[in-house]
Order: structure tokens, then C-alpha cells, then sequence
């Protein structure tokens, strides 16, 4: 595989020796990744390792100590206009205007990315009926579950078909009828020429299922990236599970032994 320039205009995303500072606290430390197109990139990693302070930064939620993102070859600093209009976002928690209705906030994601009128009732309405959201439509947002809630999330990154989907744990909340359909719509939504998806999971049958990539995070660092095959040969495991293989490059695995022991000594 040729190497990918950063400013390749085709190329999703590109990070360059990220770091994040919390004060004195290093949430991430030089964290470099490529997303390729046509690729689902899986950022994996306990909590506090660095997942949701990397996404939030390639969507300029975040100001980075260092280092630099970009997103389809444009800068998300300099460029961050015209990056965010390529990028659909999924955040970890809940980020809704309670007072609306899930229509009304639809209506309003779809103004903000300037879909015409007619595209954007046809798209709400075939999401609404995937997820099976016709009825929840009109309720307020402040009276909705945390699962419906993140299917409105849901949809409004879809919504605007953007080339790169963010998604900070999209799964979270969600019912095992609507998980199975975000998974289908992830693998469609790639498919489709120039597109990619970047999202971060503690799930990692999920990762195992449906990741070209995975860059492991451990507080702040990169300890591996490749295929599950590649990762599978760091730790000379060739049938590992995804699971085994994240416990053993972090070093968890040890503090697991040590727990167990204590469980079944006298």
C-alpha cells in the first residue's frame, strides 16, 4: 500500500502527532493515524485512553497542545469551516435541545447543513421509520429515553450524508434491533466511493466485527494499529480474540491475573 500523503484531498483523515492536554494531564501523547477511504477505523481503549479527547479534536471541539488533523487534505484549524461540512458527529453524551421535538431538531441540523427542504423530510422519514421513531417524532426531547435520544443523534449525522462519519460510542443505549441496524448502515454507508468512519467502542465484538483498522489507545498512547490479523501477530496469538489481544498490548492482562487470584484465595 503506496503512503498516503496528509494533504491528499481523497484521504479522509489524517492525524500528525496529536497531543491534548488537560492541564497538566496528558490525555493524548503524539498520537498519529491514517484513515483511508472505504475504511470503518475503530479507536479501542479503556476508559481515559484518549478516544473521546482524539475525536473531539478532529471535530474542533477540542484546541490540541500539537500536532495536526485533516480532514479530506483541509486543515481543522485553518480550514475548519469547510472540514466540519465533510464530517458527521456523533458525540458521547447527549447533546440535544430538549425543548424541540426530534423533528424540529432534524429540521434544524438539516437549515444548518443546507439540504433542501424535500430531501431532508425524505431522509428523516426513512431513518425514523428504520429505527421505528415515527411515533417519538413529535414528542419533546426533554420526555424521550436515552436510547431514543441517541437515535436522533443518530440520524442527524447520517442526515446530510457526509464523507466522514465521527462517532464517539454510537452504540451506547441503543437496543439490540437498532445496534444491528447501525452496523448495516455503517458497512453501506463506506461503500459508497470516498467515504470512511472513524469511531471509538469498549465494544470489541463490535470492533472485531466490523473494523478494517484499529488503533489501540492506552492513557494517551498508541500501543498498536493494523488489521485484527496485524494486531493478532504483535501479540504471536494467530487466533486471539480482538479482546485477548487489546488485554495483552495494554498490559491489563496482568492486573486481571493478579484480581483473579485474590478472588479465589482463602
Amino acid at each position: 500500500m503506496s503512503e498516503a500523503r496528509p494533504n491528499d484531498p481523497t484521504l479522509p483523515l489524517a492525524i500528525e502527532s496529536l497531543t491534548v492536554d488537560y492541564g497538566e494531564r496528558r490525555a493524548v501523547d503524539g498520537l498519529s493515524l491514517t484513515v483511508r477511504p472505504g475504511a470503518i477505523y475503530g479507536l479501542l481503549g479503556s476508559n481515559g485512553a484518549g478516544k473521546s479527547s482524539t475525536i473531539k479534536s478532529v471535530v474542533g471541539l477540542l484546541r490540541p497542545r500539537s500536532g495536526r488533523i485533516r480532514v479530506f487534505g483541509l486543515d481543522t484549524i485553518a480550514d475548519s469551516t469547510l472540514a466540519k461540512e465533510r464530517i458527521g458527529y456523533v458525540p458521547e453524551t447527549s447533546l440535544l435541545y430538549e425543548a424541540l421535538t426530534p423533528r424540529e431538531f432534524l429540521e434544524f441540523v438539516a437549515g444548518v447543513r443546507r439540504l433542501a427542504p424535500a430531501a431532508a423530510t425524505e431522509r428523516m422519514r426513512a431513518y425514523a421509520a428504520a429505527f421505528r421513531l415515527e411515533s417519538e417524532l413529535e414528542e419533546p426531547i426533554a420526555a424521550l429515553s436515552s436510547g431514543t435520544r441517541q437515535k436522533v443523534l443518530l440520524i442527524a449525522a447520517f442526515l446530510h450524508h457526509p464523507q466522514l462519519l465521527v462517532l464517539d460510542e454510537p452504540l451506547n443505549a441503543l437496543d439490540p434491533r437498532s445496534v444491528r441496524i447501525v452496523k448495516d448502515l455503517l458497512v453501506r454507508y463506506v461503500a459508497v466511493e470516498g467515504r470512511a468512519a472513524l469511531f471509538s467502542t469498549h465494544t470489541m465484538g463490535v470492533a472485531e466485527e466490523l473494523c478494517h483498522r484499529i488503533a489501540i489507545l492506552d492513557r494517551g498512547v498508541l500501543r498498536a494499529e493494523g488489521t485484527l490479523g496485524e494486531l493478532r501477530a504483535r501479540v504471536a496469538q494467530g487466533d486471539a480474540s480482538l479482546e485477548e489481544v487489546f488485554l495483552r498490548l495494554t498490559e491489563e492482562d496482568e492486573g486481571l491475573t493478579a484480581a483473579v487470584a485474590l478472588l479465589e484465595g482463602p
